[in-house]
């Protein structure tokens, strides 16, 4: 089963006004996430990961194109999918008076999570999260963010799960226990995974088939060691350089 089929995927901004018609920021992408697997969801600053995100959440409306999200269509039926789909990122902060548990409770709400307070409790134990429940969300750490928005993505068990960089700001020993933990839940879960992420090292040790874009195009894609073989580097931050800037063509001459 395909977890997400997207097709000639495509978003253009209005001009400014006096302004020459901007260029799309996602021009015609397509892909196929396997149900089960974690890709990368790569680029540079203004590449489009950040506007395919949104649209794949149903936030924008795409200028063109079709998003199949667990197999229904989110211009049609989008609600159907977000049940079974969350997402998470360090940069959207809960509301900070509010204590952890009353925000994982408003989301279990959303989602109609059954039995939601065994749910919590599960994951706060699962995250390192049971002595901070009591504490309002604007009070914790980085670290402890990253944790408690990981356990807000996971509130309603996603069977599709949209992660915009998880262990940004994180110190090594904290980010790679999220990077562990996610491992674990993916094999467990079955969960799919698409990781939009600058951290090469975190793409290659969590993912297993990449997506590398530039200017709102998929360039290039394969798994991690394809595409270091391919571009003849010694790992994947020196391919994403290669085509960052513009250095492909002499890199594969």
């Amino acid at each position: 089963m395909t977890a997400l089929l997207v097709e000639n995927l495509s978003k253009t901004y209005p001009p400014r006004r006096g302004a020459p018609p901007p260029r799309p920021a996602v021009d015609g992408l397509s892909f196929r996430l396997p149900m089960g697997e974690t890709w990368g969801l790569l680029g540079g600053n203004g590449a489009g990961k950040t506007t395919t995100i949104a649209m794949l959440l149903g936030l924008l409306v795409p200028s063109g194109g079709t998003i199949l999200a667990l197999g229904h269509d989110m211009t049609k039926d989008r609600f159907a999918a977000l049940a079974r789909m969350n997402f998470s990122s360090p940069y959207i902060a809960l509301p900070h008076r509010l204590s952890v548990a009353e925000n994982l409770r408003i989301y279990a709400h959303l989602y109609d999570v059954p039995d939601m307070e065994r749910r919590i409790a599960t994951l706060a134990e699962d995250l390192n999260l049971t002595e901070l429940l009591d504490r309002p969300a604007g009070e914790l750490s980085a670290g402890q963010k990253t944790r408690v928005a990981l356990a807000k993505a996971l509130i309603n068990r996603p069977a599709l799960l949209l992660l915009d960089e998880p262990t940004a700001s994180l110190d090594p020993d904290t980010g790679d226990w999220v990077r562990g933990w996610l491992e674990r839940y993916s094999a467990e879960s079955g969960c799919s995974i698409l990781l939009a992420s600058h951290n090469m090292a975190e793409v290659e040790r969590l993912c297993g088939h990449v997506l590398m874009l530039k200017e709102g195009r998929i360039l290039d894609q394969g798994s991690p060691a394809a595409l270091t073989a391919q571009y003849g580097r010694e790992d994947l931050e020196q391919v994403f350089l290669d085509i960052a800037r513009g250095t492909r063509a002499e890199t594969m001459a």
